[in-house]
């Protein structure tokens, strides 16, 4: 189907929602039929806090879904072809992890975090925060790329297996445990 690009947060102003609207508005525009999936609950205790009445709007605009919180992100990630977090700023996002580990390639902007897991050129591609042009140029260029998405999305997958898997973490975490016990 469509190339569909999906975003798993919650609904705030900071996770670059409403950039990453206008960028797929922008190609629905030039005439790319890509679609985006919104992933997550306002959270209205946040002051940047998306209300449900913009959100509905935004699900109103061609090739916009929301879908509201997600039980089983699986089920989110096997419906796109890319990932995407365009945050304005992150700890260490877990849903890029999840993506990459489903073998998605990431979009995200280049704060720190997001640019620990969306490394540009290898896992995914980065963009300045609020740039919904540059995030357009981004999502198109994978868009009509697909052996660019596979390869990202592979490399993703590889990434966060060899550093972020339980196995990689428990080894780590015996590493730094061992040289604390050694030392005089």
């Amino acid at each position: 189907g469509p190339i569909t690009v999906g975003i798993a947060a919650r609904m705030l102003d900071d996770k670059g929602i409403r950039p990453l609207v206008a960028a797929q508005q922008k190609l629905q525009v030039e005439g790319q039929d890509i679609r985006l999936l919104l992933a997550g609950d306002p959270d209205l205790s946040n002051r940047t806090a998306i209300k449900p009445e913009e959100l509905a709007e935004f699900a109103s605009l061609p090739g916009i879904s929301w879908l509201g919180h997600i039980e089983e992100i699986e089920k989110l990630w096997a419906q796109c072809h890319i990932a995407a977090l365009p945050s304005r700023r992150e700890g260490l996002p877990k849903a890029l992890l999840e993506a990459a580990a489903l073998g998605r390639p990431l979009i995200a902007t280049d704060v720190p975090g997001c640019r620990d897991v969306a490394i540009d050129g290898k896992t995914g591609l980065l963009v300045p925060v609020d740039d919904a042009d540059a995030l357009a140029r981004a999502i198109s260029r994978l868009a009509n790329d697909a052996a660019l998405r596979h390869q990202l999305g592979a490399a993703a997958r590889a990434f966060v297996e060899t550093r972020f898997s339980a196995t990689a973490i428990g080894a780590q975490s015996l590493s730094l445990y061992t040289s604390l016990t050694e030392r005089p």
